[in-house]
């Protein structure tokens, strides 16, 4: 069974921690202050997590959740991630990050500033366009009537088709959006980013098809 590591167990690494040991997985979670600091969440998971630091994390996972502040983002320990397929749920916030004059002028996206850090990792963009809350509970079975879907980039496809299998067993479809320079048609201030699955308070949300996300992704303007 593939283990899912964690660097950074906040609101959506937490809540993807949650549905992937609902759907079978083992789980290494870690954070910026030690995992001393992450006993509760792991009493909350049960058996198949257990805390670590940032890099044994790294190391465990098959698949590997980067979900730190952008900020954070050349904290990441690199050696350990090499060859593997890494989930990048971060976005770019200036008010809290600072400005990065890469970033507002478009020349590049937050994850392949992240996929530059990572040299010879295969970064992946999922999860950033979510509310955690509506992440949680939106999670349906393969054959649900009901399902969302979200939209991933990535530059590798042996790697996007990892998150994709990754995606499908916890409870979402995938849109494939593109590579990662795709990324910025689900970041922020984009149609694609929060309103699909519902508003900030209403803390289930609702459904988000494949087609409507499509949709959302193709109306998106820099």
């Amino acid at each position: 069974m593939t283990t899912i590591g964690f660097i950074g167990s906040g609101f959506i690494g937490g809540t993807v921690a949650r549905l992937a040991v609902a759907a079978g997985y083992d789980v290494v979670v870690s954070n910026s202050r030690g995992p001393e600091t992450l006993q509760d969440l792991v009493a909350e998971l049960g058996p198949r997590a257990r805390a670590a630091t940032s890099a044994d994390a790294a190391a465990a996972g098959d698949i590997v959740v980067v979900s730190v502040p952008f900020k954070a983002f050349d904290k990441v320990p690199a050696e350990p991630l090499k060859g593997k397929a890494v989930i990048d749920t971060n976005n770019y916030y200036p008010q809290r990050d600072g400005t990065f004059a890469e970033l507002d002028n478009a020349e590049t996206t937050s994850s392949e500033l992240l996929q530059r850090h990572l040299d010879g990792a295969h970064v992946v963009k999922a999860f950033n366009n979510i509310y955690f809350k509506h992440l949680g509970s939106l999670a349906r079975p393969g054959q649900a009537d009901d399902r969302s879907a979200l939209p991933i980039a990535g530059d590798d496809e042996t790697a996007k088709r990892a998150v994709v299998e990754f995606l499908d067993t916890i409870g979402y479809d995938a849109v494939d959006v593109g590579t990662l320079a795709d990324g910025w048609r689900f970041q922020p201030d984009t149609p694609a980013y929060g309103p699909p699955y519902g508003t900030f308070d209403d803390p289930v949300g609702h459904r988000a098809t494949a087609d409507q996300l499509r949709t959302a992704v193709d109306q998106a303007k820099r």
